[in-house]
Formats: C-alpha cells, structure tokens, sequence
C-alpha cells in the first residue's frame, strides 16, 4: 500500500459475445467421440508482474490485476523489474483492488487498454484518468463480472487506512484463482474460501508493512504478514500460495518485517501450505 491524497457493451462486444454463444451451439453438434482442443490451447497462465501486479493468459485474451509499470511509485525502495503490459493478446481488460498509486497505476491501465477493453474495479470508486477507449466497470461486492472469457468477482479486504478495495477472484480456462492486493486480516477469509474455494492459486501479499504517514501512527501491520497470509491461504484452500507486495527497503515512513521470505517458509512448512516464489516477470507452475 502506497497512500496518495456504466456503461452499455460497445458493439464489437456485443458481436463477440454473440459469436461466443453460436461457438456453444456449434460446440453442441460436436460427435461425442471428438478430441477436445489441445490443453495449451485452452488453459490459463499466469504471469507475474512487479510489486502487486499479475497477467492472467488465455490464447485469445489478457486480464492484469494491478499492474504497476511507473517507476516514480517506490523509486530505488523497489527492486522489481517493472514488466511491460502494452503486449498484451486479444481481449484485454484490467481489475484493480483500489485506487492506492501502487495498485492503480494510470500509465499500466492505459498501455494495457490502449485499443479498448475493460477496467473493473470496486463500486464507488472513481480510477482516474480513464482511456479513452476503455469501459468502466463499477463492481459491486459479491457480484460476478463477465469479463470475456474471465468471470471476476469482487470479495471483501480490509485496508490498512480504512480506504474502499477489495480483493478478486478470477475464473478461467479451468482454473480459480485468488488476488488479495493489499489487504491486512480480516474475518471474510471463511466465507470466500467456502463460496469459491479451493483456489488453484492465492496471490496474497505478506509485508505486513507498518506506516508512518497518518498520525498518530499505530504501528500495527496494514497488510498481512507472512505467518497470515498463510492463515489466509489455508482457509482459502490455495493449492499454491504466490507471495506479491514484498521486497521494499529504504522507504521514509515504512517498514516491512524482516526476511519476508524466510517468515513465510517458515510458516507455510508449520502448516504445509504450498509456496511458490515467482520473480517479476515469470510464469507461475501450476502444481501437478
């Protein structure tokens, strides 16, 4: 977490999604005996990107969580490779948790949905600038949105201001994932992993980060630490946890715990809850 101070389908969408519904119908008359596509042809990946960010891949469109590609955000405290997000396949669209400069970066939607596409991002907000070729998707808590090929649903978190977010969760191409931005514990952990889970993946951040700019500070961890985002991870039944939101140092006014890493192996082997360290940049594997 960084502090800083509807519409109708267009009728190229309307056409795809029609062109969507007469592939299931054809799809209908397909003799049982047939081979189905290739696994590479219809399975997700999934990609991660700096600081909180992740690219999620199906052949023929891109949905980004988060994307971060501004180097003023954290400067030299961040040693992510900042990813580029302007190659992206297909349909695109970009959910945001919320509206924080390091979550919602102007520069990372507008490279992202430069030709058109979707922002979803938690109902009454206002993300600000918006492309001009983009939609704006106001989404309510609870309530799946239909974003091509992906379903997205905004889920409770808890930020460590008291700001509007939400965490997401995202379905496709046979897979479910978590991404829980930047949000400290919470009681709806139960409720999302009995409603979704389990999660083929769980991207949760662990700084447990502290802040220093609201006064009088508290001192108290504004984003999860690794020994609860494991917590978190096992409730929601992650076959895998991807730590995100880690790595900061040199920052006036926070501080992440020491050795986020090690905390977190450590506290996912007390629990055996899988954990797999991707850098900026690479794909995530998923477990067999």
């Amino acid at each position: 977490m960084k502090h800083d101070a509807v519409n109708a389908p267009a009728l190229g969408s309307r056409r795809r999604f029609l062109a969507r519904c007469a592939g299931v119908a054809a799809a209908a008359l397909v003799p049982a005996g047939a081979a189905a596509p290739p696994a590479e042809m219809r399975s997700l990946r999934a990609q991660r990107l700096a600081w909180a960010g992740v690219r999620l891949q199906l052949p023929e469109s891109t949905l980004l969580i988060d994307p971060l590609v501004n180097p003023a955000t954290w400067g030299k405290a961040l040693p992510d490779r900042l990813v580029p997000v302007n190659d992206v396949l297909g349909e695109s669209h970009v959910l945001v948790t919320h509206t924080h400069s390091d979550h919602f970066d102007a520069d990372a939607v507008a490279a992202a949905l430069s030709k058109g596409g979707t922002l979803a991002y938690p109902a009454g907000l206002q993300p600000m600038p918006l492309p001009a070729a983009a939609r704006a998707r106001p989404s309510a808590l609870w309530e799946p949105q239909l974003l091509g090929d992906f379903t997205a649903t905004p889920v409770p978190a808890s930020d460590g201001y008291g700001d509007t977010q939400v965490s997401w969760v995202v379905t496709a191409g046979g897979r479910r994932i978590f991404h829980g931005g930047d949000t400290q514990w919470h009681g709806h952990w139960w409720r999302i992993g009995r409603q979704f889970g389990p999660f083929d993946a769980a991207f949760l951040p662990i700084n447990g980060a502290t802040f220093g700019w609201r006064e009088p500070v508290s001192g108290q961890p504004g984003v999860l630490t690794p020994e609860q985002a494991v917590a978190a991870a096992a409730i929601l039944g992650a076959r895998t946890l991807v730590p995100i939101h880690y790595g900061i140092s040199g920052m006036d006014n926070y501080a992440e715990v020491d050795d986020p890493l090690g905390r977190l192996r450590k506290a996912a082997g007390d629990r055996a809850v899988p954990v797999q360290v991707v850098e900026p940049g690479a794909w995530l594997t998923w477990p067999a």
